[in-house]
């Protein structure tokens, strides 16, 4: 039988030596890069709770604070909004004739006999009174004589049919008629145009997965989540930041989805060749753009952005819906500025402004934060807009193009093509697919064969999360944009 001649693992903490003396081979090392940490045999005092260093990482909760939810069951969601009441018209040429041609080739609702006012669009523009005597056959063009004297407008005092461009650009409304006794009355009439906005919702998708392994291992460190999550199971942290993140992707799609151009790259497979589907959706920032008011603006970087600065908004909202309630949802630079303007507007004894209105009277002087005022007609309640300051989202130092925006309180009148009738709903809803087979406003399901759940022989479990959502954003022109 062959000897049996034991050896030392590589490992073994002690070696023998052949006298008695002391030799670092037979100690741990406390200074080696080797040993420190959990090789010491001395146990460390062990802060078992996670610090949360970030407080709250999710920005979720705009959308439900200034909008509702709602299904749909198309691929497709189309309202129609009101159009302006009055017929005016900007950017038209006119000839010292009078004769005045709509702006880019269109057409109008002028008809004979009806009466306007009429400017010549200068720097300091001369505005005149005038009759439409006639109208081309095709509402292309209109002619008109002023009632301030002279056969022409041209021969009016004043005013000028050419700028310094030569382009004779004029803007004018329809105020009323005129008829001579015993004639016939008015020829035609005017029919509202149908406007109508179409919107697509996207499917939002994520997934979280952990092997048998790792999901059946004990950690050191006590979690905690956004979610209440907590225990010294790794994965249920990592689900759980999963669920937070993606259930902020579901706000941050809508919020600043844009619908792909129908030449561009973005194909998504939503449908078969030669579909008319489109990737993307329409969002927030992308429907303000388009349909709303942009503006720098409203305490911007200028040195004389202030209340008179701020009072041109008002006004741009007067010509809009006029709606008395706004909420401003803007980031800290902006939310510090309008907090000095107010400031600096509401000091006791020197004309103070809005003492009362926000139960904000002299003996706050010191309390400089302001979470609302009023300014001629309108209230405007201000909250700092986390998604706009998070560093690791538009608060990015070169990401910061969004200072906020204006948002419409209440809700709008609109007519529903699915319902057929009106119905009031807020200027901002969140459209999701659903029906009685399936809800698709937040899903998710568990596959593999870990837990109690066995779907498959994968040794893992997936956590699947989708949504199919859009964002509907009602009376666009009531919006404003801080870029």
């Amino acid at each position: 039988m062959a000897a049996v001649n034991p050896t030392a693992g590589g490992n073994l903490n002690s070696v023998p030596a052949p006298i008695k003396q002391t030799l670092s081979s037979n100690y741990i090392d406390f200074t080696s890069s080797a040993t420190e940490g959990w090789a010491q045999q001395y146990l460390p005092d062990i802060m078992e709770k996670e610090a949360e260093v970030f407080g709250n990482r999710t920005i979720s909760g705009f959308l439900s604070q200034v909008g509702a939810e709602e299904a749909m069951t198309s691929d497709r969601v189309i309202w129609s909004e009101q159009g302006r009441l009055h017929l005016s018209y900007t950017g038209a040429a006119i000839t010292d004739a009078g004769v005045i041609t709509i702006a880019n080739s269109g057409t109008h609702a002028v008809r004979v006999g009806q009466t306007i006012v009429l400017s010549d669009n200068q720097a300091t523009p001369k505005i005149i009174k005038c009759y439409v005597k006639a109208v081309a056959a095709d509402n292309t063009t209109l002619t008109v004589v002023p009632y301030s004297g002279g056969a022409t407008v041209g021969a009016v005092t004043g005013f000028d049919t050419a700028t310094d461009s030569g382009s004779n650009k004029c803007d004018f409304f329809v105020y009323g008629s005129e008829f001579k006794k015993g004639v016939s009355g008015m020829n035609n009439s005017v029919t509202p145009q149908h406007k109508t906005f179409v919107n697509k919702p996207i499917i939002i998708k994520d997934k979280f997965e952990v092997s048998g392994s790792d999901a059946s291992a004990i950690g050191w460190v006590e979690i905690s989540g956004e979610d209440g999550q907590s225990g010294y199971l790794w994965y249920l942290k990592a689900e759980g930041d999963t669920r937070s993140r993606y259930s902020d992707y579901l706000e941050m799609a809508v919020i600043e989805g844009e619908l792909a151009k129908a030449t561009g790259a973005v194909d998504t497979e939503l449908g078969t060749a030669g579909s008319d589907d489109t990737a993307g959706t329409e969002g927030l920032f992308a429907a303000i753009t388009a349909r709303g008011h942009v503006t720098s603006g409203i305490l911007g970087s200028s040195a004389s952005d202030d209340l008179g600065s701020f009072d041109n908004i008002l006004k741009k909202f007067d010509a809009q819906g006029a709606i008395e309630e706004n909420m401003l949802y803007v980031n800290r630079d902006v939310s510090l500025a309008i907090d000095d303007m107010l400031a600096a507007q509401n000091s006791y004894g020197s004309g103070g402004t809005s003492y009362g209105v926000f139960s904000n009277d002299e003996d706050m002087a010191l309390n400089l934060g302001f979470s609302g005022f009023r300014r001629a007609s309108y209230d405007f309640y201000k909250t700092d807009w986390k998604y706009l300051n998070d560093a690791s989202l538009r608060g990015m130092e070169n990401i910061s193009d969004v200072r906020g925006v204006v948002i419409p309180a209440g809700v709008s009148t609109v007519y529903d093509q699915t319902l057929g009738k009106n119905l009031k709903r807020p200027f901002l809803h969140v459209r999701y697919r659903a029906s009685q087979a399936d809800d698709r406003r937040m899903k998710s399901w568990i596959t593999g064969s870990v837990g109690g759940n066995i779907t498959s022989d994968l040794d893992a479990m997936e956590v699947h999360y989708l949504s199919e959502r859009c964002l509907v954003v009602q009376g666009a022109n009531n919006f404003m944009l801080l870029n």
